[in-house]
């Protein structure tokens, strides 16, 4: 086997991530051991096994030997109701529904996202940005990214990890505990908009995804159904609208789209 000498390649980490709610282990997931808490409040939000997070008391992370333990003390309210939908779920890197255990689970009832509108200066300022603010993807050349902009275009929050569903819900469990308003910017993804992708957007309350990939024919149809803008493609001043497209402001001239 022929390996390069005198460089030294830096690997993403991968480990077993198991949540515990009140003692009860509900799933493992494999994913990037960094901003696990967010990573824990997030994925209860998102997936709603939590239905506000004030139903989290507290968050404990601890590292085992097999992997690293999350165990979440939340509200007995949220603890019924994850009794009622318990599943165990063998989470790999580019799936989110392993080991769903029937298909009612697939679909979330979900409510409506807020109509907001997005400048396509700002969907390009803030894509522009990501590619600098990703340190493990410029170390390891392997995690995706999401991304919390301002309506402006400015990237707030960052999050990475191995699977791109995982970096979304570190993000919404950032956003939360920084109290941010969802209403008040759009998210920015470096992988495909999956439906799980949409469905975690719209369930944060967030009224618009952006991807560097292309969405799926069902991520297209819940966006649609739901009322989030949904845009993809964005990549070198172009990028396509999927659902909404009527919200997108494309007043500014392209010469000063391409500047940014």
């Amino acid at each position: 086997m022929n390996t390069a000498r005198g460089t030294e390649w830096a690997l993403a980490e991968e480990v077993p991530v198991a949540l515990v709610f009140n003692g009860i282990s509900h799933a493992v997931m494999m994913a990037s051991p960094s901003d696990l808490q967010d990573f824990a409040l997030g994925f209860a939000l998102s997936e709603g096994l939590l239905q506000t997070a004030s139903q989290l008391y507290g968050v404990d992370v601890e590292v085992l030997a097999q992997g690293i333990e999350v165990r979440l003390e939340v509200a007995a309210q949220a603890e019924q109701h994850l009794k009622e939908r318990r599943r165990s779920m063998a989470g790999r890197t580019g799936c989110g529904l392993c080991g769903a255990d029937s298909l009612g689970q697939v679909r979330l009832p979900l409510p409506q996202a807020p109509a907001v509108t997005l400048d396509t200066q700002a969907l390009f300022k803030a894509h522009g940005m990501l590619r600098s603010l990703q340190p493990e993807k410029q170390r390891t050349g392997a995690t995706h990214a999401a991304a919390w902009a301002s309506l402006d275009g400015d990237i707030l929050l960052v999050r990475e990890d191995v699977g791109r569903h995982n970096a979304l819900d570190k993000l919404i469990g950032a956003m939360v505990k920084t109290s941010t308003d969802p209403t008040q910017g759009f998210v920015c993804i470096t992988s495909r908009a999956s439906f799980e992708m949409v469905q975690k957007t719209i369930q944060a309350g967030a009224g618009v995804l952006t991807a560097v990939s292309a969405p799926t024919a069902l991520a297209v149809d819940i966006a649609q159904d739901h009322n989030l803008l949904l845009t993809g493609l964005v990549r070198d001043g172009s990028y396509i609208a999927y659902s909404q497209a009527h919200r997108i402001n494309t007043s500014q001239p392209l010469e000063a789209l391409h500047g940014h």
